[in-house]
């Protein structure tokens, strides 16, 4: 009876044993278990980003990048005030350049998209041009080549009126082939 109650013990602590194993298998693949896995609030903030197209945010990160911009021209205008006090000229180039920077960003914004417009269009015609000649170019020397086959041929079956080959151009024939493979 010892024996089999010794059994039976060591075969509940095995299920214990297995039983946590399974436990901690799940929570590593879960991402717990201490290992630097995702908190709940992690987890969460992770499910509820979204990565779609959202036109609000865009317009928002360039206001904020233009303010960024306007930002730093000022402070490079008031650290040039402070080195050069009696340099009122300076600080009205710096407001030309800015009032020039923004109308050229109005005005440009067109233009560039018109200009770039223009260029493919431009591009596309004279692709398309090039291909049209060298289409072109090919049938003509097709039928150049078809029209000198087609003589070549008609010389070749040329015969007298009894019905005979001329053998003066199928020997002229024969010439010009050797003559060719020559050269």
């Amino acid at each position: 009876m010892k024996k089999k109650m010794v059994k039976e013990g060591e075969t509940e602590t095995k299920k214990k044993a297995k039983c946590f194993k399974d436990k901690k298998k799940n929570m590593q693949r879960l991402g717990g278990g201490g290992r630097g896995g995702l908190s709940l609030e992690a987890f969460a903030n992770a499910k509820t980003k979204t990565n779609t197209h959202n036109p609000a945010i865009m317009k928002k990160q360039r206001e904020f990048y233009k303010n960024a911009k306007y930002v730093n021209k000022y402070k490079r205008i008031v650290k040039q005030q402070q080195g050069e006090p009696s340099g009122s000229g300076s600080t009205r180039q710096l407001e030309d350049e800015e009032e020039e920077d923004i109308r050229r960003n109005k005005k440009t914004n067109a233009r560039s998209l018109r200009e770039i417009y223009e260029r493919k269009r431009e591009e596309d015609d004279k692709a398309r041009m090039e291909t049209e000649a060298t289409i072109l170019a090919r049938k003509e020397e097709r039928q150049r080549a078809e029209s000198r086959r087609k003589e070549v041929r008609e010389k070749m079956f040329k015969k007298t009126k009894s019905g005979q080959p001329v053998m003066k151009y199928r020997i002229e024939h024969i010439l010009e082939t050797l003559q060719g493979s020559k050269v």
